[in-house]
């Protein structure tokens, strides 16, 4: 026997009929969209009808209808003549801006039984965006949470585009080359050969970054994102990672300063090893032309503040703030065609605030930009008195 809804179904239908409401469209096509998504979604619902006043007239006008037949709409409109209602065991008013428009009307299953009180309540709730059709009606957090999954899911679907992108290219390569390699009648010279396993390697290197990436924000989907802290020295964290770098980036200068007394922090090392590789990822690839790369640690009111500052092309105002939004990427002058999977940036705001620490960036077009990230440091002893990682 149908019964309550859980609130996650509740939501989830509110966020669908807010969505028809921020559509473009005539009530027409919306009102009977909205009051299917109402019908089909609620368990406890057999039917449904969406009247409206007329304005010259102020009289009920059948505007849709779910879950009758043909007979008993002609019914209802015999009787709308009359000012009588449809069949329900609810009429809830429709309200735009504290106004009614109309009536919506609900035909249980059973008995109003078979919805908990919570269940009445959301509905008496949704009435108000399922009459309106357009925004100007919806509660302003349903529209907020509408347009926010709406964003999500196009910048989902778009990343997704770009990681496929992103892989053909690699594997493209790598399928070149190595097919290169195994041709019988060609003839390559040691010095050559080496050359093609070295892009091979660097390729996969990429395709490597990318598959990670994913994983790790699956997992931080999930609520799996695991920490092992203990005590860490961040210089030679930092330290470590700035020497990993040298290598495939001859063109860049690094720089780490560090202070003696900085103190040492609670954190798992691999982690955060993970956060400045992708800050220093970032920097090298948002500077082509090369310039000094700076990792620089302090201390400020119980935290350790790391930072990473480049040369580079910098970051508009108007994309500071989503830098660290899921599937966010710039697309837009310099940054056009910059590689990279749009998931770096979250993933270390996520391992950084696990830790309990923050994250930001501060840039200019033009000028560089530098990204920050705090570690609390309450408890912990100075470097200089600790022979840890």
């Amino acid at each position: 026997m149908p019964g309550p809804m859980d609130p996650d179904s509740r939501w989830q239908i509110t966020l669908a009929i807010a969505r028809l409401a921020l559509a473009e469209g005539d009530l027409a096509t919306l009102l009977p969209a909205a009051l299917a998504q109402l019908v089909d979604g609620a368990p406890f619902v057999a039917g449904g009808a969406l009247l409206l006043y007329e304005p010259e007239t102020g009289d009920l006008e059948l505007k849709a209808a779910r879950g009758y037949g043909e007979v008993a709409l002609r019914t209802w409109q015999a009787r709308l003549d009359a000012q009588g209602l449809p069949p329900h065991d609810l009429a809830l008013p429709l309200l735009v801006n504290e106004t009614p428009v109309g009536i919506l009307t609900l035909e249980l299953r059973s008995s109003a039984d078979a919805a908990s009180t919570d269940d009445l309540v959301w509905l008496r709730e949704v009435a108000v965006p399922a009459g309106s059709g357009r925004s100007g009606g919806l509660p302003r957090t349903t529209r907020e949470a509408a347009r926010a999954l709406d964003e999500a899911n196009h910048l989902k679907a778009e990343m997704v585009s770009v990681l496929a992108h992103e892989m053909r290219t690699p594997l493209t390569s790598i399928k070149g080359y190595a097919t290169a390699l195994r041709m019988e009648e060609a003839a390559f010279s040691p010095a050559t050969q080496r050359e093609f396993l070295q892009i091979i390697d660097e390729e996969c290197d990429v395709l490597q970054g990318l598959i990670r990436d994913l994983l790790e924000a699956a997992v931080i989907d999930a609520g799996l994102l695991a920490l092992e802290p203990q005590p860490t020295r961040l210089d030679r964290l930092a330290a470590g990672v700035v020497d990993d770098m040298l290598h495939p980036t001859p063109t860049h200068r690094f720089m780490v300063d560090f202070p003696r007394d900085l103190p040492i922090v609670d954190a798992d090392p691999d982690r955060i090893t993970q956060v400045l590789r992708n800050l220093l990822d970032n920097a090298v690839k948002y500077s082509p032309q090369g310039g000094l790369i700076v990792v620089r640690g302090e201390t400020r009111d119980g935290e350790a503040v790391i930072s990473v500052a480049d040369q580079g092309i910098g970051i508009a105002p108007e994309h500071l703030n989503r830098l660290f939004e899921k599937y966010f990427r710039i697309k837009a002058g310099a940054s056009r065609g910059v590689a990279g999977s749009g998931l770096g940036l979250p993933i270390a705001r996520a391992i950084v605030e696990a830790h309990g620490g923050r994250i930001w960036a501060e840039s200019r077009l033009g000028q560089g930009s530098t990204f920050y990230f705090t570690l609390p440091t309450a408890g912990t002893r100075a470097t200089e008195d600790a022979d840890h990682v």
